[in-house]
């Protein structure tokens, strides 16, 4: 039990980068002042206020949805950061961006968004290609999968992108943002095609030496 606790919360093995952007999101949570401030606002956007594209994924919109969101993001984290550093840092730097900007661009009606849920179903979606590329007969990736996809088709099929929603926010106004989550499983995807078709690529490039001769 000690060496699997050890294990789990070594220091080296900790997500450092998960853990202080989880550390911003609880404090934004404890100061709601700030939300009016960090919130993805479209029209404050529009007027040059760049930054929310990055601080709105902090904002949460009551408790519940706090939880489950920086719940699943540390959980992610620990699952990705200490396997895929590089990769699992650039991810959580430039996806909010991109969800962002595909929001603005592709759902004008969404005036005001916020929340990691996207963030987490892209890492989720990257994981779970990661999972099922070791072994494409395991049945676990192929159902995480499956359900993720569920999600998006009854969130786009059922009242605009009210259906899916099993959190209550603490503002009736706020919708769940089936074009942020289509954006996050999309970047997902293509971090791990990238990184698939990059391994591969190193792979073919590697020859075995030629045997050595013997006299």
């Amino acid at each position: 039990m000690r060496s699997l606790f050890r294990q789990t919360f070594a220091i080296e093995k900790l997500p450092w980068v998960f853990l202080c952007i989880a550390l911003a999101a609880t404090i934004t949570q404890f100061h709601g002042a700030w939300r009016d401030l960090l919130v993805y606002d479209r029209n404050a956007i529009t007027h040059g206020e760049w930054w929310r594209i990055w601080t709105g994924h902090l904002i949460h919109f009551g408790w519940p949805h706090f939880i489950a969101d920086v719940g699943l993001f540390l959980i992610l984290g620990r699952l990705l950061e200490w396997q895929h550093p590089w990769l699992s840092r650039f991810a959580v730097i430039t996806m909010p961006a991109v969800i962002s900007v595909t929001v603005y661009w592709f759902d004008p009606t969404m005036t005001r968004y916020g929340g990691l849920s996207a963030v987490n179903l892209g890492l989720l979606l990257f994981l779970a290609c990661k999972g099922w590329q070791k072994s494409w007969i395991d049945w676990f990736w192929p159902a995480v999968v499956a359900i993720y996809i569920g999600e998006i088709v009854l969130e786009a099929t059922k009242g605009h992108g009210h259906g899916g929603g099993m959190i209550q926010f603490d503002d009736p106004s706020v919708r769940v943002a089936t074009v942020a989550h289509i954006a996050g499983a999309i970047f997902g995807v293509l971090a791990w095609l990238g990184t698939y078709l990059g391994g591969s690529r190193t792979k073919s490039t590697v020859r075995p030496a030629p045997p050595s001769a013997t006299h």
